[in-house]
């Protein structure tokens, strides 16, 4: 997992949804999405996914953790799509962005952790990319929560045609209205992305979920959301979704604690998750006792 500027953007803290911005939370965790939103994104090869991967990561968590660095970040695993792990770093600004990585480089026994780290990491990798996304409030829905307490992000793609900004506008804004009406659950953060391989009327949404019975939930709000639209809501959004999207996709990713670094307030919402215990190593077995001669 790589973080940086330069080489340093590649190497060290290009991660997931931390709370630097965790002045701003309420007393009850729930705060917005970061404005800035830091993403890296780390192809495992074949068979090196899981305890491999987790260990190799293990390195970062334990170099950040050494050094009590103040900025963490959020890992995830894919359960959709090809083996990947998102790492996502949040900030108030760029200038905060900034600011942590000269403070990174000044320090160099983190550095040279994370640069160990990273060779080990990079031999499990069939290649990574990393990108730099900005909040959308305008395109999100009850997006402020305690992110701590869940568990999985459902996280959509969607590439607008050029010239066609006004079609995606008009369709966000129709499931804004409908579905602040018919789901008192449904929540997402939009993100626009400014940098990296893919950006120029890129969206991400971000529906987080505590458990997987919400995505049950959420195709019966599928439902309700058509009937609010009826025959012709329903014929608008699909000429309007022709019209204007050039593609796609949805994926489901679940929050690993193994490749997260996450901040004490994280852990209090749920040790067990956040900071599990080591599990036991099994005891010796005694020798049976020989019978008398």
């Amino acid at each position: 997992m790589k973080r940086y500027v330069g080489l340093w953007l590649m190497y060290t803290l290009l991660t997931g949804a931390a709370v630097t911005a965790a002045a701003q939370a309420s007393p009850d965790g729930v705060m917005p999405p970061p404005k800035v939103l830091v993403v890296f994104r780390e192809f495992v090869k074949p068979g090196k996914s899981g305890a491999p991967h987790q260990k190799t990561e293990s390195a970062f968590v334990q170099a950040m953790t050494a050094a009590k660095w103040p900025t963490h970040y959020l890992g995830m695993d894919s359960m959709s799509g090809k083996p990947r792990s998102l790492f996502f770093t949040g900030y108030d600004s760029f200038e905060a962005w900034e600011k942590d990585n000269k403070a990174v480089e000044k320090n160099a026994t983190l550095s040279a952790a994370l640069d160990k780290a990273a060779v080990a990491d990079g031999e499990l990798l069939s290649s990574a990319d990393g990108s730099v996304l900005t909040y959308r409030e305008d395109y999100s829905l009850r997006a402020n929560v305690n992110i701590a307490q869940y568990r999985y992000f459902e996280i959509s793609r969607f590439v607008v045609r050029p010239g066609h900004e006004k079609e995606w506008d008009d369709l966000v804004k129709i499931y804004l209205d409908a579905y602040t009406k018919v789901s008192q659950n449904a929540r997402w953060a939009t993100y626009s992305s400014m940098y990296g391989a893919e950006n120029g009327g890129v969206y991400i949404v971000l529906a987080p979920f505590k458990s997987l019975a919400e995505v049950d939930a959420e195709i019966a709000d599928g439902k309700k959301f058509e009937a609010e639209l009826g025959a012709d809501g329903m014929k608008k959004l699909a000429e309007l979704s022709a019209s204007c999207l050039q593609e796609n996709q949805t994926n489901l990713f679940a929050f690993n604690p193994k490749l997260s670094y996450v901040a004490d307030e994280w852990v209090k919402t749920d040790p067990s998750f956040w900071k599990p215990k080591p599990a036991a190593p099994a005891s010796a077995k005694k020798p049976e006792a020989k019978p008398a001669q």
